[in-house]
């Protein structure tokens, strides 16, 4: 694996998600609310998405209806993510990399984390940003107690294969606008 296989991997996959992105009708979040209907209450994480990112907020709106609902809020570079406790209509102000981030941070930690992504692939793995906060973030969760790692993507985001390191951290599930997916199904 080198730095040019990931960066040409990215290049290729935010095309794609573009694409998505544009052509994408409504209900995107429709197969990720199916999922979380059967979590209801469960500490869980979205995200608050960003350029072309899909949309879990109809899914996370629901879900806070039931449980606490947190979003990522990145404190420094080469750190795990925390993530703060959102409500759908709650103060938001501009975090890192321009995601919006609660007004006031309320800490949670959840059981379910919705992992944005440039691509997934079949058997598990995502492509990030490239900064290591998901894996970083999934690693120290994992290690006390139990985490469900939910990517979330356009299906047009799915690579054959991709370029993997070993500080990796796999999904447990993706989670598309047409799909559920476990890995290697």
């Amino acid at each position: 694996m080198t730095l040019d296989a990931k960066a040409a991997a990215r290049k290729s996959a935010f095309a794609a998600r573009k694409a998505a992105h544009e052509t994408a009708g409504p209900g995107r979040a429709a197969k990720l609310s199916e999922f979380l209907a059967g979590y209801r209450g469960v500490p869980l994480a979205g995200y608050m998405p960003i350029r072309t990112e899909i949309s879990p907020l109809p899914a996370m709106a629901e879900a806070a209806a039931y449980g606490p609902v947190g979003v990522p809020v990145i404190e420094a570079a080469a750190t795990p993510l925390r993530f703060a406790r959102w409500e759908p209509d709650a103060p938001v102000v501009a975090g890192a990399f321009g995601a919006q981030i609660p007004a006031t941070l309320e800490w949670i930690r959840p059981e379910i984390v919705i992992v944005p992504l440039v691509a997934f692939a079949k058997d598990g793995h995502r492509l990030g940003y490239g900064g290591g906060f998901y894996d970083r973030t999934l690693e120290l969760l994992r290690q006390s107690g139990p985490v469900l790692a939910v990517g979330f993507a356009y299906a047009a985001q799915e690579a054959q294969a991709l370029p993997i390191e070993p500080t990796d951290q796999p999904l447990d599930l993706i989670i598309t606008e047409t799909a559920i997916l476990s890995p290697n199904t």
